[in-house]
């Protein structure tokens, strides 16, 4: 693990592999073990490279809200100081919103793109009320609560039921994430814009996965982004949900290995 410092807050990442850069964005309420699995599998073939956002896992927290752009900001500090002019981007949930805002802002800077059970669309009013809840219920009583509420929704009914060890390892991200880091990224997802007219505007090699059964992001999202990038590649995978990288690693990996020419 290496840190960066970034506005004064201590930026946590880790650094692994050699090759082309490949630098993956954990999701709302994790951090950058989300993607063991893909470092895993291609850190033989690609420099992987998984920071925690501010306010997640080891990285410190802001004051205030953190917007996606204010992340996307972080991660191009990140990428400067390791000497790293452009990279292949992966996004999971929230981490797809940072790297459309990152793609919005430095487009040069990106050579790949992974939009990983994620939407282009901005959040509803709805929506955003419920995330304004959510953000005063952590800061107020802690991840537990949310953490509870969440987990069905993150896996299928199967995973939840059968096997306790992925269900633990969700669990545990959630659990461990600052409430102050988890409200500010809450608001900020909350704040940010739609970017689905940016989708055609995407001319890198790009790849959509969603699982099958994701009830926050659905297939159809995916399809839509689709659809609206270039020449992108779509991918469903069955018997998964929110977390489709952790439920089905093996074949999340698969088609990431296709699509890198791994």
């Amino acid at each position: 693990m290496g840190y960066v410092r970034i506005d004064d807050l201590r930026i946590a990442y880790d650094d692994v592999g050699a090759g082309p850069p490949l630098l993956l964005v954990h999701g709302y309420p994790f951090n950058r073990s989300l993607w063991t699995d893909q470092v895993a599998a291609l850190s033989k073939s690609h420099r992987a490279i998984t920071p925690d956002l501010r306010g997640f896992g080891d990285s410190e927290s802001s004051s205030g809200v953190a917007t996606m752009t204010r992340m996307a900001e972080d991660l191009v500090a990140l990428m400067d100081a390791l000497g790293i002019p452009t990279a292949t981007f992966g996004g999971l949930s929230m981490g797809g919103y940072v790297v459309l805002a990152f793609c919005k802002r430095f487009p040069a800077r990106v050579d790949g793109l992974v939009l990983a059970d994620t939407r282009s669309q901005a959040d509803t009013e709805e929506a955003k009320q419920v995330r304004s809840q959510q953000a005063h219920q952590v800061l107020r009583s802690g991840m537990a609560g949310i953490t509870d509420a969440m987990l069905p929704k993150l896996l299928t009914s199967e995973t939840v039921s059968k096997r306790p060890d992925v269900v633990k390892r969700v669990r545990d991200m959630m659990l461990k994430t600052k409430p102050e880091g988890a409200a500010a990224a809450l608001m900020g997802m909350a704040a940010r814009e739609d970017l689905t007219d940016l989708l055609p505007q995407i001319s890198v090699p790009a790849l959509v996965v969603v699982g099958r059964e994701d009830p926050i992001t659905p297939v159809h999202d995916s399809e839509k982004m689709h659809e609206k990038i270039p020449g992108s590649r779509l991918v469903v995978i069955e018997n998964a949900s929110h977390v489709s990288n952790i439920e089905q690693a093996d074949e999340f990996n698969t088609a990431l290995r296709a699509f890198l020419n791994v």
